[in-house]
């Protein structure tokens, strides 16, 4: 019976989830803005980390399917919801690596390191998968110096959408909503060593990407 339920949970459910995710962003009409600089910059060999907010993570998984090529990766928490979160994510073609700041973090910070480093381009909640919300935690600064790579910010509104009551305030735009996808400005965070300049830069990113919340 656990090994029948498991099957469901890490294979069926993510594989038919995965195609109601896609019918349905299929109705957004996706305004992308500022993709080209960083795509150029990837193809002629730089490192790119994607750095985006988990409330706003849902309206860009249509459109990150066209990475699939580069085979990027992305760290998702090792939970239940986890699992099914991995399956989507694998069959829109990323390498998921799975682990958390509180569970299993080191391994995969060091794994994701490596596949961004070997494929050129990762993804990254900055504040997920708890919280707490516009809070950026080390784990992105961390996975670019390490990397060599450049962090670009994500951000997504839509012109009609449902949040959720929960800990950031989850968007999911409506059917046929607007919705914009735009990428900030490529961040150097490779200046400077020890844990002041560390946290110079985690700040620095943090207080770029705060006023792309959707309070």
């Amino acid at each position: 019976m656990l090994q029948r339920y498991r099957y469901w949970l890490t294979s069926r459910i993510p594989g038919l989830l995965y195609h109601l995710v896609r019918t349905y962003s299929w109705t957004f009409r996706v305004q992308i803005e500022n993709e080209r600089p960083w795509l150029d910059y990837l193809q002629e060999g730089g490192r790119v980390l994607l750095c985006g907010w988990h409330q706003q993570f849902f309206a860009a998984i249509h459109h990150f399917k066209t990475y699939a090529s580069y085979r990027p990766a992305l760290m998702i928490s090792q939970s239940k919801d986890g699992d099914i979160i991995a399956g989507i994510a694998e069959k829109s073609g990323w390498h998921t690596v799975r682990g958390s700041s509180s569970r299993n973090g080191g391994r995969a910070l060091k794994e994701m390191v490596g596949q961004l480093q070997l494929t050129g381009l990762a993804a990254h909640i900055v504040d997920g998968p708890k919280g707490p919300a516009g809070i950026i935690k080390a784990g992105a600064v961390s996975l670019a110096r390490a990397a060599g790579a450049v962090v670009v910010p994500i951000y997504t509104t839509s012109d009609r959408a449902w949040y959720f009551k929960s800990w950031d305030r989850f968007m999911l735009p409506k059917p046929f909503a607007k919705v914009s996808l735009r990428f900030g400005e490529m961040l150097d965070l490779s200046t400077g060593e020890g844990d002041e300049a560390f946290e110079d830069h985690r700040v620095r990113l943090q207080q770029i990407m705060q006023p792309g919340l959707i309070s």
